[in-house]
């Protein structure tokens, strides 16, 4: 007997929740608001659809306020309508207010609790898109998550583990603030990625700049190259790893900026299309990488064969076709045991 399957989402009440969370961004979520907010968008991926799909039909119906006829005569009063009278034409019925009222009677129940910060992560080959609350979106990687810290004065993000991509909403009234360890990224409207090695802190800028701060002292981590002036900052198509250990003294750290070329770049983010590319890099970084994104994990038993370069492109969860490859092209020999992959060379 085939199991049941979960009956899917009411789309007038999808809407209508939506609808809800919108009006609730716009005035400005609390953090457990924030947290409900990020349960729901996880709960399906058709509420987060939703959101996008209301937000920008919103959107569109507000530039309608700067609408004037030509003439003397007065303006239709739709067109000049408040925000929240225009925005009640968008559901697409009138009986769907009614299931917002609900909705809301709903979250002010759900909203009862207070003091718990909103966590989103991901499990070992899992990879999430949030939308938060201020049209930022964050992508995780595989084993990652961050902690969600809204505020009036500042929008915080903690990276606990993994890596994550940030594609930030600009509000220059509300610093968007990303911490990794005791490294912390400051920016406004840009994006960038960040991903928490065991003994450094890695931060990529896609889009805009970033600054790069200690979390503690505040002071920059950049050395900044001598032809630029004012505060250092990390531009777009640039690159800095900062040394967790070199922060443990008193002095203060000065990490140097790298460039990054177009395709390289591509590389650091293929995570995001489920794919691994590798230029040239010794095996064990290779299977390291593999054992991120896989709960079967490989294991080199050949110190020589860990140091072998490799280049090549794979999907994150291929690790049977890399095993393959390296049987038939490399000389290399493959032994199983349980969850794990053992790979020596040949003798």
């Amino acid at each position: 007997m085939s199991a049941e399957r979960a009956p899917l989402p009411d789309p007038e009440e999808t809407e209508a929740t939506a609808a809800v969370w919108l009006s609730l961004r716009d005035r400005g979520m609390s953090e457990g608001e924030t947290a409900e907010f990020m349960r729901w968008l996880q709960d399906s991926p058709r509420h987060g659809q939703m959101v996008a799909e209301l937000d920008r039909v919103w959107r569109d119906v507000d530039r309608l306020g700067v609408i004037r006829p030509d003439g003397p005569q007065a303006p239709h009063p739709d067109l000049l309508a408040p925000r929240a009278r225009v925005r009640a034409g968008r559901i697409r019925r009138a009986a769907a207010w009614g299931a917002i009222a609900a909705a809301a009677v709903l979250m002010v129940a759900w909203f009862g609790w207070q003091g718990r910060v909103p966590v989103a992560e991901t499990a070992v080959g899992a990879f999430q898109k949030l939308d938060l609350p201020d049209g930022s979106v964050v992508q995780l990687n595989t084993d990652s998550a961050i902690k969600v810290r809204f505020s009036e004065a500042e929008r915080r993000v903690e990276l606990v583990r993994g890596e994550a991509h940030f594609d930030v909403a600009k509000n220059p009234a509300r610093p968007f603030l990303v911490s990794a360890d005791k490294v912390t990224v400051r920016a406004v409207g840009t994006a960038f990625n960040v991903r928490l090695w065991p003994e450094s802190v890695e931060i990529l800028v896609t889009e805009g700049r970033v600054q790069v701060n200690d979390s503690v002292r505040g002071d920059t981590l950049l050395a900044a190259p001598p032809e630029r002036l004012g505060t250092p900052v990390l531009e777009r198509g640039e690159r800095v790893r900062v040394p967790l250990a070199a922060m443990e003294s008193s002095a203060s750290t000065a990490v140097p900026i790298s460039e990054v070329a177009a395709v390289d770049v591509q590389r650091a983010l293929a995570w995001q299309e489920r794919r691994l590319e590798f230029d040239d890099a010794p095996l064990h970084e290779v299977v390291a990488e593999f054992n991120r994104y896989n709960q079967i994990k490989l294991v080199l038993t050949d110190p020589g064969l860990a140091r072998r370069r490799f280049s090549g492109t794979f999907r994150a969860d291929g690790y049977e076709p890399f095993v393959r490859l390296l049987e038939e092209n490399f000389e290399v020999v493959s032994d199983r045991s349980g969850q794990e992959i053992f790979l020596g060379a040949r003798r």
